[in-house]
């Protein structure tokens, strides 16, 4: 039983990997932390004082993977 954070340093930013035991052959909990899902909270700051059409071309500008946000 344990716990442990790995992380590596992707293309886009850190990958991160959180892993839970219970002492069994499989994780009692896995978590990934993906990087875009780190840069799209950024997202509100860059928008501040921007207008809504300029949020397209704010978030392509930090090009985010939106399959990786998803949860």
């Amino acid at each position: 039983a344990g716990e442990a954070y790995g992380r590596i340093e992707a293309p886009k930013g850190e990958l991160g990997f959180y892993l839970i035991s219970d002492g069994g052959p499989n994780p009692y909990r896995y978590r990934v932390r993906p990087p875009s899902f780190i840069n799209l909270t950024v997202l509100e700051d860059l928008c501040l004082g921007h207008t809504v059409a300029d949020v397209m071309v704010i978030l392509g500008s930090v090009d985010i993977v939106m399959g990786e946000v998803d949860r």
